[in-house]
């Protein structure tokens, strides 16, 4: 590890020995110790799945196989299961997340039913312009936000800025489920937490211990869809 990246390097270790195919596990593992938003039984949709840290981290949160749940991993690159801290309600699909359908997302879903939680790790590929890098970002967390709770609700927000009920024939999230977005901190986020502050109970922001003191990314934590 390069000089500089100080504390950080504690986390690099620390996923070797434990099995977890990279740091960034520990990220989650901090958003579900302090939310608790994956329980035994939860369904959940990992976009932006590479390499497959946050898929060994929300199977463990599942609880052992007995309590049921699923999660369901997609990214443009083809992921493979991680075989430690992962089991059989594990999957992942090779596809680019900006042009699946709404029902093909859906379709992946326990009994076509949506997801109780949505986690969007997702990152552009950096190419150090700041301000495209993040336009980059916040285009990739509307997406997240686009399919959990619908394109009309979004609009119908953006037009009224007044909360509307999300119609269950297009949203990819079910009521009272949790999204976790990344995004790289600009003047776009300001925004983004103001449209999900009336579609969820609680909007907050968090920067995990794990992330890299070089590295802008933060992440919205959205408890509860309306």
């Amino acid at each position: 590890m390069s000089r500089g990246t100080g504390t950080p390097d504690f986390f690099y270790r620390e996923a070797q020995r434990l099995g977890y195919v990279a740091r960034s596990a520990f990220k989650l593992l901090q958003i579900q110790k302090q939310y608790k938003l994956i329980n035994p039984g939860s369904s959940v949709l990992d976009l932006g799945c590479a390499p497959g840290a946050w898929l060994q981290v929300a199977c463990q949160s599942l609880g052992p196989p007995k309590n049921g749940g699923a999660v369901v991993g997609i990214d443009v690159k083809k992921v493979k299961v991680p075989s430690m801290h992962c089991d059989v309600r594990v999957q992942t699909v090779c596809a680019d997340v900006m042009n699946l359908q709404r029902d093909q997302v859906i379709a992946l879903s326990p009994q076509r039913k949506g997801f109780s939680v949505i986690l969007s790790d997702m990152c552009p590929l950096v190419s150090g312009i700041t301000s495209r890098d993040a336009a980059l970002s916040s285009e990739l967390g509307m997406r997240a936000l686009d399919l959990a709770v619908g394109r009309a609700v979004l609009a119908a927000h953006s037009e009224n800025n007044v909360p509307v009920a999300a119609d269950s024939d297009c949203r990819v999230l079910r009521p009272g489920g949790h999204l976790i977005v990344k995004l790289l901190e600009s003047e776009y986020i300001k925004e983004f937490r103001e449209i999900c502050n009336p579609l969820f109970r609680k909007a907050s922001w968090l920067r995990p211990k794990a992330t890299r003191s070089c590295s802008r990314e933060i992440y919205l934590i959205c408890q509860g869809l309306q």
